[in-house]
């Protein structure tokens, strides 16, 4: 079965996290759109663009993904993609509340698409971008939990 998959999330940085979960996504489907959200309720420290960018430089290496940028509703984006499974991670119990009640407001909205969590690798449990932002804008270094570019654009954007 060829099976497209989307990861959604808004990337606010793009962590080694994410990287890993889009790795281990792109190993199970024959293509995953990683489909950066715009969330302007987030109020995002990177543009939706810039994110998209990070995220393509990111994840450069991994061959059958996509980087989309998209505004509402993933249920709708996630069938403009073709996608029959949408992809999220779990790092802990404490995400699982969330992500169980996403996944059935998406089954109502899209029966039809499926929803799996992946797990990350031990050492990406505990990264989150909401904790990789906080670190930056006090000044704390960054670089084991994003890539070298995320790195200096958090910098940049933080000075």
């Amino acid at each position: 079965m060829k099976i497209k998959a989307i990861y959604p999330g808004t990337f606010d940085p793009v962590t080694n996290g994410h990287r890993d979960i889009v790795k281990r996504a792109a190993k199970l489907f024959e293509h995953v759109t990683v489909a950066v959200a715009a969330n302007p309720s987030k109020i995002p420290v990177f543009t939706l663009e810039k994110r998209v960018e990070l995220a393509n430089v990111v994840l450069t290496d991994i061959n059958n993904i996509t980087v989309r940028g998209f505004d509402g509703l993933l249920a709708e984006f996630a069938k403009q993609c073709g996608a029959q499974v949408i992809v999220r991670g779990l790092r802990a119990m404490s995400d699982f509340e969330y992500e169980f009640q996403m996944a059935g407001m998406n089954r109502l909205l899209t029966p039809d698409i499926e929803t799996i969590f992946l797990t990350p690798a031990t050492e990406y449990t505990y990264i989150s971008s909401s904790l990789v932002r906080e670190i930056a804008a006090l000044g704390g270094p960054v670089d084991d939990f994003v890539s070298p570019i995320v790195c200096a654009a958090l910098e940049k954007k933080m000075c």
